[in-house]
């Protein structure tokens, strides 16, 4: 799923060629820098020639045998075979009396440019790679140009500038314009104001602080490799959810962690999975998505919500009340952490070509149809099989644009700018946990609406928008791999290691027993997951019926009661 989410974020993030601009706020301004085609040429991959241009050199190369006395290759039809350089002589006369072409008239040997045929190679000097930058000269002051010699790797050359780093980290989304919030929020902490307004600006506050966290998070990926970079989306994919569960956890709001754990999880499989079914399906009769992958991730989420069905069932029969229900939680949650281990390991290691698998696309609905579209029906016959017979070659330039992609950002700087990003955030987080209390004492809104609805919106908001928009584009293995795989790792590592920390700070009451309400909804919302996504299809209907699955949830817990902190 981190490989999924990567990706997802390249998809959403930047315009592609050929594709119209997509309505996402987060979506960079600037596009990401990319190698040129000589780089991939040189790096050992082959230029694609047209028939044509094959042609036209078999031509070439005929026509300077001919005229340098040597004899020719053998072909079918033409001129006869010949073996000295009299016989090639004597049908260079011939052709001459019966006219031969003008650029044939002089029996003078024809210079070939280095564009047309091989170059003359010296004897004892070492031969040089024809690239496709030869005779432009070497690399410009602007890097537009680069000659690269036989054996050398090329090396990376790009330059990062104090402005053009600054600007791709500041100034390349619109939602960053939400910035200007984290000082005001800041500072509306220390003025006495009303606390509503304190947790509505550091609020909106910490989603562009999510958004540049990640964009951080993937420079720095993009230089270590898949596996690291898996690694590090698995420790940084949800880091927001963590330091804000971490927050409340430190001012023990026990009840706002785990309401706001449950409602990231809800969140993402019925909000956002919902939202991708929609948005993808309304213009197609359906979509496919690799359903292998997809009952990976429902599996291990109904592993962890049995994790929480345990506890809560020991508590309820058990006889003891809240003796035993810490151990068999923090045990719990060791396994859980474990589990999440072993994903890794079959993600990013063992079953990797798994979550490579390619699912087939479905043509857009069209509105109506149009003149002339029995033709165009019939000219897709004769196109059906160059499609097919560049299967391959349309795979090898997906995976040299995925190669070409360039960092915007030095080492140092995107170590800078998450870690900025990610003390920014605990700050936010700290204040708009603090301000909670006072908006909720009134009773006009609970607790429980505030960790299960608000909250997640803020560490969810760029994934959510991440998973729409590569939905939109026929990509929903990328769109169930970020929904999907955002609520399993919260299942996975958020909420045991939550347990842990807990555990370390002493409090007792910081369990795996949640209240009822709260593993009914994950429960239900995992068990309508699994069967949607069990046939390896959607379409806009199975959307609708998420989405107002996750309108009910909120309705609920408008009108859930407060109720007291957990102890255990």
């Amino acid at each position: 799923m981190h490989i999924y989410r990567r990706q997802a974020r390249n998809l959403a993030w930047y315009d592609q060629d050929g594709e119209p601009s997509k309505y996402n706020p987060f979506r960079k301004v600037k596009a990401r820098p990319r190698r040129s085609n000589s780089y991939q040429m040189e790096s050992g991959l082959a230029p694609v020639h047209t028939a044509g241009e094959v042609r036209m050199s078999e031509e070439r190369r005929r026509r300077r045998d001919m005229t340098d006395g040597l004899a020719g290759p053998e072909h079918a039809g033409t001129f006869p075979p010949e073996s000295s350089g009299t016989d090639g002589l004597h049908r260079a006369e011939s052709v001459e009396k019966s006219g031969p072409e003008p650029s044939m008239r002089s029996h003078e040997p024809i210079n070939v440019s280095n564009q047309e045929g091989q170059d003359e190679i010296p004897e004892g000097k070492p031969r040089k790679r024809k690239t496709f930058m030869n005779g432009y000269g070497s690399r410009s002051e602007d890097g537009d140009a680069l000659s690269v010699e036989e054996g050398k790797d090329v090396p990376d050359k790009q330059k990062f500038t104090a402005i053009g780093q600054i600007k791709a980290t500041i100034f390349n989304s619109w939602i960053n314009v939400l910035l200007v919030a984290v000082p005001v929020g800041i500072a509306l902490n220390y003025v006495d104001v009303d606390p509503v307004a304190v947790f509505v600006v550091n609020f909106i506050a910490i989603i562009p602080l999510a958004a540049m966290l990640s964009y951080a998070t993937e420079e720095i990926a993009m230089r270590t490799g898949e596996t690291i970079g898996g690694l590090l989306n698995a420790s940084f994919g949800n880091a927001v959810e963590l330091i804000v569960a971490i927050i409340a956890l430190v001012d023990k709001e026990v009840l706002i962690v785990q309401t706001s754990l449950i409602g990231s999880m809800l969140s993402n499989l019925l909000l956002v999975m919902g939202m991708c079914f929609f948005f993808g399906g309304i213009n197609r009769l359906e979509q496919h998505f690799n359903p292998v992958v997809a009952q990976t991730a429902a599996s291990l989420l109904a592993l962890a919500v049995a994790s929480l069905i345990i506890p809560t069932a020991f508590h309820a029969w058990s006889g003891a009340g809240d003796v035993g229900v810490a151990p068999l939680s923090r045990g719990t949650s060791i396994i859980l952490l474990f589990v999440y281990g072993c994903y890794l390991f079959f993600q990013l290691k063992s079953h990797t070509e798994i979550y490579n698998r390619p699912s087939p696309k479905v043509e857009k609905r069209r509105q109506k149809v149009s003149e002339g579209a029995a033709s165009r029906g019939l000219a897709q016959i004769g196109k059906m099989t160059a499609t097919m017979g560049g299967q391959n070659a349309q795979q090898m330039q997906l995976h040299e644009e995925d190669d070409e992609e360039q960092p915007q950002l030095s080492m140092w700087v995107a170590v800078l700018t998450l870690t900025i990003s990610t003390v920014f955030v605990a700050l936010c987080a700290e204040f708009m946990v603090g301000s909670i209390d006072a908006i909720t004492a009134s009773g006009g809104i609970s607790k429980t609406f505030v960790g299960l609805i608000l909250l997640p919106i803020v560490g969810n908001a760029a994934e959510h928008a991440t998973a729409v928009t590569v939905a939109a584009k026929d990509k929903m293995d990328l769109a169930i791999g970020v929904a999907v795989g955002s609520s399993m790792q919260i299942a996975l590592l958020v909420l045991p290691l939550i347990i842990v920390i807990g555990w370390c700070m002493g409090l007792e009451n910081m369990t795996l027993y949640f209240d009822a309400f709260q593993v009914i909804l994950l429960f239900v919302s995992v068990l309508l997951v699994n069967y949607l996504i069990a046939d390896g299809k959607s379409h806009w209907l199975e959307g609708v019926l998420l989405m107002m699955m996750y309108l009910i949830i909120a309705v609920a817990a408008w009108f859930y009661p407060n109720k007291t902190e957990p102890t255990a």
